[in-house]
Formats: structure tokens, sequence, C-alpha cells
């Protein structure tokens, strides 16, 4: 005969199991991919699979790291997303503060332009990105590259960062300005500490973004040496046949920074999320 309690406990038991299921489906790809970097040439392509790398050999590492271009790549893609993160997030805060607390004419029309531009495909911004960066004379560099990623990552970031900043109370910041603080200086000491949670959610889709790109990346740029680590990833296959050992040991490599990214910052990340969900 079951109780009460025991009926309470059966949703959140079988709500548990789902989740966990659902946790260990969706990290097996990424344990596999560190299993087989691990593994050597021979035992990848063994029709059985082996769950552990036994033998365990860091020979695929090595061809990654020794691969023509990894250093330069490695280099650009660092810089690359550092400039997007910070120049997109500064723009998308000062945006975000201007339709939050200020009132002007086509203000409404602006943030709908916002939500259709997110809705607009990458592929079909190639061609037009790409005209416009060869008469700005921009191509094939990192800082037409950079203005590219900012361009497609500002829509997410400005509407998350608005839904954010209309969750501060506006009374904070004239409390402030009562107290003889300047504009500078209430945004300084009163929004940016209030919307940090909000700022990590927008850098952490700015650096995934900039970080992961491969279209606009092999697109704009024909220079191996202003090239991006997914441009480098596909120098693995070749016309000969592809080195999955080494193209997975480098497919490892690439995602450790996004993982050590999101390790330093996810106690914030939800709340971030969270509260910057849509509001108007």
């Amino acid at each position: 005969m079951s109780t009460p309690a025991t009926g309470r406990r059966r949703p959140k038991v079988l709500l548990n199991t789902a989740a966990a299921l659902f946790c260990l489906t969706w990290i097996f790809p990424v344990y596999w991919m560190i299993n087989t970097a691990f593994k050597p040439y021979g035992d990848i392509l063994r029709p059985t699979p082996h769950f552990l790398p036994i033998p365990f050999s860091l020979a695929n590492f090595r061809d990654a790291v020794s691969k023509p271009g990894f250093l330069t790549d490695l280099g650009n893609s660092v810089l690359l997303t550092c400039a997007v993160v910070l120049l997109a997030v500064a723009v998308a805060f000062f945006a975000a503060v201007g339709l939050t607390r200020f009132r002007f004419a086509g203000r409404r029309a602006y943030l709908i332009a916002v939500l259709v531009l997110q809705m607009v495909p990458l592929p079909a911004l190639v061609i037009p990105v790409f005209l416009s960066l060869k008469s700005a004379h921009l191509l094939n560099s990192l800082a037409g590259l950079a203005l590219t990623y900012v361009a497609v990552v500002l829509p997410f970031t400005i509407w998350t960062l608005r839904g954010f900043l209309q969750g501060i109370p506006v009374e904070l910041e004239e409390a402030a300005m009562v107290d003889g603080a300047g504009r500078l200086t209430v945004v300084r000491l009163v929004l940016l500490p209030l919307m940090a949670p909000g700022i990590i959610a927008t850098s952490v889709f700015a650096f995934i973004t900039a970080w992961n790109d491969y279209l606009f990346a092999d697109v704009l740029m024909k220079d191996q040496g202003h090239q991006t680590l997914p441009v480098w990833l596909v120098s693995f296959s070749t016309a000969t046949g592809t080195d999955y050992g080494g193209l997975i040991a480098a497919a490892t490599l690439s995602a450790l920074p996004v993982v050590v990214f999101f390790m330093v910052i996810q106690r914030r990340l939800v709340a971030g999320m969270t509260a910057g969900a849509v509001k108007d």
C-alpha cells in the first residue's frame, strides 16, 4: 500500500531519472571525442568500439600541435574572440541603456528590426558581408572578420541586455544622481555591477559564436596567416583521406577554451540568462 509521501516522491524520481538519461545522452558524444583522441590510430578504425582508451596514447595530440599553422591560427582565434566579446558587449550595453532609459522616435521599430535580424540565417549574409568588406578594403583581415562577428551577435546581445536592464529599478540611478554622481559614474558604479550576470551571459554567446564559426572565416579569410582554428581543423581532411586521430585530438584542443571559459563564469550564467528574458 502506497503512502502519500511515496506518491509525492514518484514524480520526482521519474523526473530525476529522465534528467539523468538526458545528461548522459548529451555528454556521451563529448566523452567519445575525448576517448577517441587518446586512442592509437589503429584502435580508432576498429569495427568493435572500445569505451576506454587502452592503450593510452598522446600521439594524436602531438600530430595535431605539430601540424603547420596551429600556433598562428590559435593566436588569431584568441585575438579575434577577445576583440569580438569586448566590442559586442560594450556596444550592446550602451544600446540597451539607450533603449531602456530613453524615449525617442523609432524606438519600437528599432526593437522590431533587432528581432528580425536575429531571425536571418547566417548563410544568407555571406554574399552581402563579402561585398561590404570588399568595398571597405577589409577582406582577408582580422578587423573585418571581427566586425562581421560583432554584427552577427549584436541583435541577441542587445535584446538580452535590454531585458536584463528592465529589471533594474530606475530609482537606483536617480538616487545616485541626487547624491551628485554623473551619468558615467552611475553606469560604472550602479549599472555595471547589477548587470554583471547579464553581461556574462551575453559574453558567452559572443565567445562561442566567434570561436566556433567556420563559414565566415573560410569565405572572408584566404590568407593562411589570417585563418582561425575552425578553418585549420579542415586541413586534416585532404584528397588522400582524413587523419581521424589528429582531427579528433585537434577538435578536443579547440573545445578546451570554451569549456574553461564556461567553467569560470558558469555560476553567473544561469542567473544572467533568466534575468535577461524578454520583457516589455
